[in-house]
């Protein structure tokens, strides 16, 4: 199920048609394109070492915070990630593999011991591949090698009639190949490491999800069989189809890609020509694992510019947009900006300051040329998530959320997941959080989801750490060259290597 789909309750199917149309839009500020023959560098007009010190003590402390979110509040019992705290709910498969991703982070920079880190990892490894495997409608924890979406704290089986999900399980397995590239060392625990991380993606059958060829179906479930929608146009599940096509058990071809590709739709938004998809997420997710700086499919060669530059202009085309606003929310502009699918206050109308305001609780908010989707409530995770992207913009609106709005919205693990300054009178809001009047709504909770790529994304800008191991990865490797990707870093580790495509 994508993130559109997902919310409190994890049975939200009509939502899933939200994230299968790809939206296009663009940036509007002066900051160069890079191009598929740019440099390898990381992009962006500003770099760590140009960071002033309150600048620079804040990035620490934001990605510090942001890392003990995952280090504290993992499973004992199984080493799975809640999908969200302080509400308990259940434990998320897709969150997992953001945890996974956060292990070699906090070893890197001493925050726990290299030991630490890779025992938490087998830990969780080790559950996942004992699990049970089966197609009954209550007890297992996955299916074909696949997991599903939600599942329970304690035993790791199947939370309610939630589906076989397909991208979470890639999201799982992104987390596990850093993982194993990263810990490369030769004791018991790190070979373990490495030898799970082999079993687990090979065993995960992705030809069966092949069910309306060459696309592929969004999941399954015991009771339904697979879902009646398949993956298209441009969305967070490019990650996907790198370790399908990747696979070396059950590959998929690459015109399941190509369908993929074919609902692609190019448009402009608040000027900028970009490939588009209306929350950020969908911009940020496989850039988490993959750097696709320089590297080019058809479809991005054709159009001169390659993903990540495609996600600079979706970041800067989000501020525009905020610095336009259309609909008068409060607060928005320059430094306050970013929708991407996140928590919110209510589901309901209010009328606040003489306007009657449509507000909504969990949903894939988003601004794009192909839809606008905005109640006013803005999530961290879209600059921080986006600061490879665009440092010079994010930075400064990461800052300027915790200085304007303090201990409301940076709180004991960093960003909390949503706020929205329009709501800030008085009001009944079932979804969670409060309001604190004059100044907005602000969520309690803290989603796994979220919380990951701004701990990862930050630190890809400051160091490139995950793409640094993953590079290495011959899963990605595979999958990228399936997907007909070329230049950059994928064609100097083709050459220096042999590699025959």
């Amino acid at each position: 199920m994508t993130r559109a789909a997902r919310g409190r309750s994890p049975l939200v199917w009509p939502a899933v048609l939200l994230t299968l149309v790809l939206t296009p839009s663009l940036r509007t500020g002066a900051v160069a394109a890079q191009t598929l023959g740019g440099p390898a560098g990381v992009a962006g007009e500003l770099t760590e070492s140009e960071l002033t010190p309150a600048q620079s003590a804040f990035v620490d402390t934001l990605e510090r915070r942001t890392f003990f979110f995952f280090w504290d509040l993992a499973d004992p019992a199984t080493g799975l990630m809640p999908d969200r705290w302080p509400s308990k709910t259940f434990i998320s498969i897709g969150a997992t593999g953001f945890a996974l991703t956060a292990n070699p982070i906090g070893a890197e920079r001493k925050w726990v011991t290299r030991e630490q880190a890779a025992a938490r990892t087998l830990k969780t490894l080790d559950f996942l591949w004992n699990s049970k495997q089966d197609t009954a409608r209550a007890g297992a924890t996955g299916y074909k090698g696949f997991f599903y979406h939600f599942v329970n704290f304690g035993t790791g089986a199947r939370f309610k009639d939630v589906e076989l999900s397909n991208i979470d399980t890639a999201l799982l397995f992104a987390g596990a190949l850093f993982c194993q590239s990263y810990f490369d060392g030769g004791g018991k625990t790190e070979r373990r490491i490495r030898a799970l991380v082999d079993s687990l993606v090979q065993r995960a059958d992705w030809t069966w999800f092949r069910v309306r060829p060459p696309k592929l179906s969004l999941g399954w479930s015991p009771e339904e069989g697979f879902l009646p929608y398949d993956w298209g146009g441009y969305n967070e599940t490019m990650i996907l189809f790198v370790l399908a096509l990747g696979s070396t058990r059950h590959v998929v071809g690459a015109d399941t890609y190509k369908a993929y590709t074919e609902s692609y739709k190019w448009g402009n938004f608040e000027g900028q020509d970009y490939l588009g998809f209306a929350p950020l997420f969908g911009h940020q997710y496989t850039h988490v694992w993959i750097d696709l700086r320089s590297l080019g499919d058809d479809f991005m060669r054709a159009k001169k510019i390659d993903y990540f530059e495609n996600s600079r202009r979706a970041t800067y085309a989000q501020r525009a947009y905020a610095i336009a606003n259309p609909s008068h929310f409060k607060d928005y502009g320059a430094d306050v900006w970013g929708l991407t699918a996140c928590d919110g206050p209510m589901d309901g109308k209010l009328t606040v300051d003489g306007r009657e305001r449509e507000f909504h609780s969990y949903e894939a908010r988003g601004a794009s040329h192909e839809r606008v989707t905005d109640d006013g409530t803005i999530a961290p995770a879209a600059a921080g998530g986006s600061m490879p992207f665009a440092p010079e913009i994010c930075l400064p609106a990461l800052m300027a959320l915790r200085e304007r709005y303090g201990d409301h919205v940076f709180r004991q693990y960093g960003f909390v997941d949503a706020f929205n300054p329009t709501l800030d009178v008085a009001a009944r809001t079932p979804a969670g959080g409060q309001v604190v009047p004059g100044v907005g709504w602000f969520d309690d909770d803290y989603l796994g989801i979220d919380q990951g790529p701004i701990l990862a994304m930050v630190e890809n800008w400051r160091t490139g750490l995950v793409w640094k191991y993953t590079r290495k990865n011959a899963y990605f490797r595979r999958g990228l060259f399936a997907m007909g990707f070329r230049g950059g870093w994928l064609e100097t580790w083709s050459r220096r290597s042999g590699l025959r495509r």
